[in-house]
């Protein structure tokens, strides 16, 4: 038997000539098999389509310079090319063409860690890509450093922010419309640098020398110099070249206004900076999408909430960027929910992994921030009357808890709404300029002796004798309620609201001596915290007892809501009677907060707890109340005001102190390269997208789908970035100045950046094009640094003396 045989190839001889396909048999596919012949059809019909391919130099165009962001070749291809394979593991078995499961296809290039080094050369070499952001971040230190105690006196609101953190350092509660977190940072700064306290932060006033300004500014600097290696390094994660990452660091570096709004105490680079970690640390969650559930993908999803929840707790302007991660989660979870490949049981893990750490997580580092201001400012202080009053009872100073418990006629008693964001019944000696003209009512959020009431028999009832036998207020009585500084009583009519127009006015009318029955209001209980419902109340107490006041002739109801009257009413809150009797409203709900009655024994604070939630809940409301507030006034002209349209153009500046010739003077204005750039790159990309999409319609293949994941996922993040911190301010009631568009400056210089980089450093030109265009870049940027440089660093003698700084007519910076 002979043995198999074995055929081996040396390979064609030599001489062999080549053979070419059309020496082949070509074999046909039989056309009557099915699959077979709808492929032909589908070719046949694709090929009558105009498609317009590119060739192989043009298709090559669009690849990335090497750098720290690419890696080498983000948008090249070589990488994710070989990672490409047919997914017919799920129910769609003709799918287009897709990567590797798990791997993103925007953002930076993940790479393996490198081994251990083993010598100093190698450790260095291994980060030299850490070497520029550490460059820029010592010229940061310089910039944001320099002459910054240059000026002596209380700069613009300096004289707002370095009071509150005084209020921290006395523990004297206080009241203000942003959250407490950057208040605190600044109260520490304080702490740090032997600071007591005892200033009043006068606006334009002179720092004694007791006052550490210059450590407490270099300490709220510290938070602006962070702004540059985070943004050196966002743009690495954002995946774009090395061109573009110095880019970015240069115009954070170089732009004026953030350098400016960094060398005071104040809370905006505490806001910038968390801002900048809430961007930087949602595109390194972004890229550990291909790892899901990981360590590291645990870690920078609860990082982001973390920073969501600081810059929250700073200004609630936080709450755009917050939007901005929401927008990419709501993307991210619906790109997961069509992934068929996905397990039921992860899909849930992603949605709960989410409200975890991106709405549990930073709830509760917001509300953390408030408990620590409550803990801190336990002293009795000028915000007190903005909380409820039990929460004020436990004030280390404050007498509530000491004044009589039971109410009787005679006592003097002020009231306190119990509806978030109450204030005091108030009134003073202005009248209603519209509706009866008799003396204003309104809700005030501070102590004042306009405050004080008297309570009272009804006219026909006897006189009050002081020194009778003593009658306690109970449910069901009509009393009088007599406005002490002006001796006129709560009254109402039929007149309509000044602004709530369908309920009644309340004024106050009449004297010790004159008065009707307009003035007589019936006592409803509700509850109270201690005694509990209704039947149980024998008699009405201070603090915990919850009433309300029926207007005996018209049977409306004793009412403060939210409603700000206009100037003539000093911003505070309508009082009014609202005709709808409803149980549950909370502004029909009154407290008696002081009380004073000689005749009456003290009470006792223990008595008395207020809920951490309930005070949480209450100082939020008066903080959204208070801000919807501060609307322009048309009756006076505010130089220091700006509309949204004016920011991305600068057309106006701020002047942040006063312009006299012995002071240094700083101007809040941008670098114009900057600023000018940032808005002409967000029009060009609108622009680019439309025409991209257009030519994909048409079928031009102009990049490879990754490369166009990655395009749109820049662009997002920049472009609804922008979109969602500027427009908001078109809806806002309350007046805007230029600093509130620093935060939205910082998705326009991202978006600059990324346009140049992608028709510039990342496509396919030679590197000494890409040279000379960062040169005229960077010389355009440092150069209008440096033109603008004594904005930030102080202007000294006279402003008029210097050349070349109004390159707008609107720009206030000269004297007239």
């Amino acid at each position: 038997m002979r043995p198999p045989q074995v055929q081996i190839d040396f390979g064609t001889p030599p001489g062999t000539p080549l053979r070419t396909s059309s020496e082949f048999e070509e074999i046909p596919y039989p056309v009557t098999h099915p699959s077979y012949s709808k492929t032909a059809q589908s070719y046949k019909h694709e090929e009558s389509l105009p498609l317009h391919h590119m060739n192989e130099d043009t298709s090559t165009r669009r690849r990335v310079a090497r750098g720290p962001g690419s890696s080498g070749g983000f948008m090249s291809g070589d990488e994710h090319e070989s990672e490409m394979h047919y997914d017919d593991d799920g129910k769609d078995v003709y799918s287009k063409i897709r990567p590797a499961r798990g791997r993103v296809s925007s953002g930076r290039v993940h790479r393996p860690p490198p081994p251990p080094p083993t010598s100093m050369s190698e450790f260095i070499s291994q980060n030299l890509e850490h070497i520029p952001p550490v460059i820029y971040t010592l010229l940061s230190c310089w910039t944001r450093f320099h002459k910054i105690g240059h000026a002596n006196t209380v700069v613009w609101d300096e004289a707002h922010f370095g009071k509150f953190g005084s209020h921290y350092l006395k523990r004297e509660f206080y009241f203000d419309v942003h959250p407490p977190l950057g208040k605190m940072l600044v109260g520490l700064a304080g702490l740090l640098s032997g600071y007591n306290g005892h200033f009043e932060f006068k606006s334009g006033e002179v720092y004694n020398e007791n006052v550490p300004y210059v450590a407490m500014r270099v300490m709220m600097a510290t938070f602006g110099v962070a702004l540059v290696p985070l943004g050196w390094y966002t743009a690495v994660e954002l995946g774009m070249s090395s061109w573009s990452c110095h880019l970015v660091a240069l115009m954070v570096l170089c732009d004026v206004a953030w350098l400016c709004i960094s060398r005071f105490i104040l809370l905006d680079s505490m806001l910038l900076f968390f801002t900048f970690t809430t961007v930087f640390l949602l595109t390194k969650f972004h890229n550990q999408q291909y790892q899901s559930f990981s360590f590291d993908w645990w870690m920078w999803l609860a990082f982001t909430g973390i920073s969501i929840g600081c810059v929250t707790s700073v200004k609630w302007i936080g709450l755009f960027v917050t939007a901005v991660v929401g927008l990419y989660t709501i993307e991210d979870l619906w790109e997961k929910f069509g992934d068929l490949r996905m397990t039921n049981r992860d899909q849930i893990r992603h949605w709960a992994a989410r409200v975890l750490c991106l709405i549990v997580l930073p709830i509760l580092v917001y509300m953390l921030s408030f408990k620590l201001h409550f803990l801190i400012l336990n002293h009795s202080g000028p915000g007190d009357s903005t909380m409820s009053s039990l929460f004020q009872a436990h004030l280390v100073g404050n007498d509530f808890g000491k004044n009589p418990r039971e109410i009787a006629f005679g006592s003097k008693i002020t009231l306190k709404g119990m509806g978030w964001g109450g204030g005091l019944l108030h009134s003073h000696v202005q009248t209603y300029p519209i509706g009866s003209g008799q003396q204003q009512v309104t809700c005030y959020h501070y102590k004042d002796d306009n405050n004080h009431w008297t309570v009272l028999p009804t006219w026909q009832a006897p006189e009050y004798n002081p020194n009778g036998e003593l009658q306690f207020l109970q449910d069901g009585d009509v009393i009088r309620l007599q406005h002490v500084p002006t001796t006129r009583h709560l009254h109402s009519h039929t007149v309509a609201a000044p602004v709530t127009k369908l309920n009644n006015e309340v004024s106050c009318y009449g004297n010790s001596t004159v008065g009707d029955f307009h003035d007589y209001w019936v006592v409803e209980v509700v509850d109270d915290i201690k005694q509990g419902t209704k039947e149980h109340v024998t008699k009405i107490h201070s603090l915990t007892t919850r009433l309300r006041f029926k207007h005996q002739a018209l049977g409306c109801y004793l009412y403060a809501a939210n409603a700000v009257l206009p100037q003539w009413g000093f911003k505070q809150l309508e009082v009014s009677c609202i005709k709808e009797n409803d149980p549950e409203d909370m502004h029909t709900y009154w407290n008696v907060e002081s009380h004073w009655n000689d005749r009456l024994p003290p009470g006792d604070a223990k008595f008395y707890k207020s809920p951490f939630l309930r005070d949480f809940w209450h100082l939020n409301v008066a903080m959204m109340t208070s801000n919807n507030a501060l609307v322009p006034d048309p009756d006076k002209e505010d130089i220091l005001a700006s509309s949204p349209t004016d920011w991305p153009w600068m057309r106006l500046g701020l002047r942040m102190c006063g312009w006299g010739e012995n002071q240094p003077k700083y101007y809040l204005l941008g670098t114009p390269v900057i600023w000018w750039g940032g808005t002409v790159s967000l029009i060009v990309s609108v622009v680019v997208l439309g025409i991209y999409l257009l030519r994909h319609q048409r079928k031009y293949a102009d990049m490879t789908p990754q490369q166009w994941d990655h395009f749109l996922y820049v662009g997002k993040i920049a472009g609804f970035g922008w979109f969602l911190h500027y427009f908001p301010f078109f809806i806002m009631g309350r007046v805007t100045y230029v600093h509130h568009y620093l935060p939205t400056l910082y998705f326009s210089v991202l978006m600059l950046a990324h346009l140049l980089d992608h028709f510039i450093f990342s496509a396919r030109w030679k590197d000494s094009t890409k040279r000379v265009a960062f040169g005229i870049c960077a010389f355009l940027i440092v150069g209008n640094f440096w033109w603008f440089r004594g904005m930030a660093w102080g202007i000294d003698g006279p402003i008029n003396n210097y050349w070349g700084l109004l390159w707008r007519k609107t720009w206030n910076i000269y004297n007239a």
